[in-house]
């Protein structure tokens, strides 16, 4: 993943979190289907490639926020599949999120869904196809380790929830233990050890834009990790404060945002696509200048 945001010279990752009761105006023009989930669905569709087409040449990857395509059942998992398949059309990564976690059954088989195959009596069955996965830390450390080993199997990569964006990460995650630290900087440690020890690692970590004053500490914890920095914009993190994270060069922040760019067009005019496009190329130009010296 490193060397494709290199490669298109990009930091942007674009945020995929469609909301079928509010999505743009054309994508819910002359929609087919067989009632309201299969209807809703394509319009997800419509709304999401539009959406793709006009940021992509900003970005380096999407990040599909998997409830909010299953909440339409089974046209919306059949709506993601499609979305993903026009993202890597595009030549964009894909990173599925959704924060998955569970005993090592359980998380084989999310790796199977997401980034792998399932062996059947029938043959192989394709999953998602995506290219990374975000990954839930709580149920300790061997269930990460198999949705690594499962993630690596297809040359995928992992995610590490280590310091989130919303405010209640506060409520566990700053949690101070009793050896010391917090229980955030306590996930980093395992994390910047559960890499593969190449420049980049393959398994990187979620840290909240929202909170930067902790970015630095994180850096210092996990020196070869890939950041996904998910609360710019809509959230209030701000790309200026983020500069820690690009320690290790360009590639090593990627900077999450959906909203912004989604709705960009309510707040600065102009047709909903041509307003995406102009606010993920401004957010690519400041995400450039930031890392410039890494």
């Amino acid at each position: 993943m490193a060397a494709a945001v290199d490669q298109r010279q990009s930091q942007i990752v674009l945020g995929l979190d469609p909301d079928p009761a509010q999505l743009w105006p054309q994508a819910t023009e002359k929609v087919a289907g067989s009632g309201a989930g299969e209807q809703a669905a394509n319009a997800v569709i419509d709304h999401c490639c539009r959406l793709i087409d006009a940021a992509a040449p900003a970005c380096v990857a999407v990040k599909p926020q998997l409830a909010c395509f299953e909440r339409l059942a089974a046209p919306g998992r059949a709506a993601l599949g499609a979305v993903v398949a026009h993202a890597k059309s595009a030549g964009l990564v894909v990173i599925a999120d959704g924060k998955r976690g569970d005993i090592d059954v359980s998380a084989a088989a999310y790796c199977q869904s997401l980034v792998g195959q399932t062996a059947t009596e029938f043959g192989e069955v394709d999953g998602l196809g995506a290219d990374a996965i975000t990954v839930n830390p709580y149920m300790g450390v061997d269930t990460l380790r198999v949705m690594i080993d499962g993630a690596r199997k297809n040359a995928a990569g992992v995610f590490v929830l280590v310091r989130t964006s919303n405010p209640g990460a506060a409520d566990f995650e700053d949690l101070e233990l009793a050896g010391g630290g917090t229980l955030w900087e306590r996930v980093a440690q395992s994390v910047g050890q559960l890499g593969d020890g190449s420049e980049l690692s393959d398994v990187g970590a979620v840290v909240g834009a929202t909170a930067p004053q902790h970015v630095a500490r994180m850096r210092e914890l996990m020196p070869r990790t890939v950041f996904l920095l998910p609360g710019i914009g809509a959230q209030g993190g701000k790309v200026e404060e983020l500069a820690a994270a690009f320690a290790p060069g360009r590639a090593g922040g990627l900077i999450t945002a959906s909203r912004s760019i989604v709705f960009a067009y309510e707040k600065n005019g102009g047709s909903p696509a041509d307003a995406a496009r102009k606010q993920a190329e401004a957010l690519r130009e400041e995400s450039w200048a930031l890392g410039a010296g890494g």
